[in-house]
């Protein structure tokens, strides 16, 4: 379905939520509003792939969909692994059923789709963490806790992906930035009464760092290693491996 959610004016914008509404125009939804999501997700089953280490946990914080859970579970091929999907909205945990069902195979890595907090669901065994576009949505103050708890869950050699949207700490780098990227938003279709919409919805609820800011947390959690595998405008990725 086409993502119209903000198409027409509200007379009252509530804040983002991942409701049914959005769940339900979500592959279009966040193909048209994140660059480079394609890539994201594929390259996380390389990552995965390339990290996994033998009967242990491969987790999906905040999985939405699954697309991400999906591609490790086509990727992965690492005996005894199993991927844990976690996702804190309802809506979302139910298209995800039948859409993993739909797009793995009895040779894929096996998922469990579990509804909880990121931030309350005990980690175990982990080789590989996927955090695509999750963190942004958790308050700032508690960031660090969960980064802590990421690390202390992960095996040694083993990663976190970290895909964020991203600002600058030179204000005219951040500005043109955010207008390119609305630029790259109108190029998709969405008019401005819907980036304009939007913009407000989230504007309390997806908040922003720094590049310096996410890598010093990884550093400051632990991690030995911390690289940049992927940029397009104000969205990048790590991996952090321990």
């Amino acid at each position: 379905m086409k993502d119209a959610v903000y198409a027409n004016p509200f007379e009252s914008l509530g804040p983002f939520a991942f409701n049914d509404d959005v769940a339900s125009v979500f592959p279009d939804m966040i193909r048209r509003s994140v660059p480079g999501y394609g890539q994201l997700v594929g390259g996380a089953g390389l990552l995965a792939a390339r990290h996994a280490q033998p009967n242990s946990h491969l987790y999906d914080l905040g999985t939405s969909l699954g697309a991400t859970a999906l591609s490790l579970s086509r990727h992965v091929r690492t005996p005894g692994t199993r991927i844990q999907a976690i996702d804190n909205s309802a809506a979302m945990i139910e298209r995800a059923r039948g859409l993993l069902v739909e797009g793995r195979t009895a040779q894929d890595c096996p998922v469990d789709l579990i509804e909880g907090d990121v931030r309350e669901v005990a980690l175990e065994n982990a080789s590989v963490t996927c955090l695509n576009l999750t963190l942004q949505f958790i308050p700032v103050e508690q960031r660090d806790a969960l980064m802590t708890s990421i690390f202390e869950a992960t095996q040694d050699g083993g990663i976190l992906i970290l895909a964020e949207k991203v600002t600058f700490e030179d204000p005219e780098h951040a500005q043109w930035v955010q207008e390119v990227y609305w630029d790259f938003k109108r190029a998709n279709g969405y008019s401005e009464l819907e980036i304009a919409q939007k913009r407000s919805a989230l504007e309390d609820v997806l908040i922003p760092e720094t590049p310096e800011v996410h890598e010093a947390r990884l550093r400051k959690a632990g991690f030995r290693t911390v690289r940049v595998w992927f940029q397009t405008l104000n969205f990048m990725a790590w991996v952090a491996i321990k």
